[in-house]
């Protein structure tokens, strides 16, 4: 007999909310390579605080530390690239920060889906 974990409809909002908001990351990430991720990342923001004491938090808190770590690292790509030497190590971080925010986003998917908190959350 299977079991059918039942949340309360708060934490079922926050999950479906969470749920988009990895999907508006994936989409803007694959579409624009993350320029647009501005956009979830507000939302994020504002709907971190509903979700305190829940799993569902975690994954915001995932969401925003991964819309940040990436930027830094596409800046610091964009900063190697403007010098000629640069360039060629420029590529390779701003690949590494792809595969790296690929890996977060599809750990977050991951652990949503299965009901669990992911990553560490203040």
């Amino acid at each position: 007999m299977a079991q059918e974990l039942v949340f309360d409809a708060r934490t079922d909002s926050a999950k479906n909310w969470a749920w988009w908001l990895y999907v508006a990351h994936a989409a803007s990430f694959l579409l624009s390579l993350g320029l647009f991720s501005f956009i979830p990342l507000i939302i994020n923001y504002v709907k971190r605080p509903e979700t305190d004491g829940t799993f569902v938090h975690s994954h915001h808190s995932w969401q925003i530390r991964s819309f940040w770590w990436y930027a830094i690292w596409m800046i610091v790509g964009g900063a190697l690239f403007i010098t000629l030497i640069g360039i060629p190590l420029a590529y390779v971080v701003w690949c590494g920060a792809w595969l790296w925010k690929a890996y977060r986003l599809i750990r977050g998917f991951v652990a949503l889906s299965s009901n669990e908190p992911v990553g560490y959350s203040r």
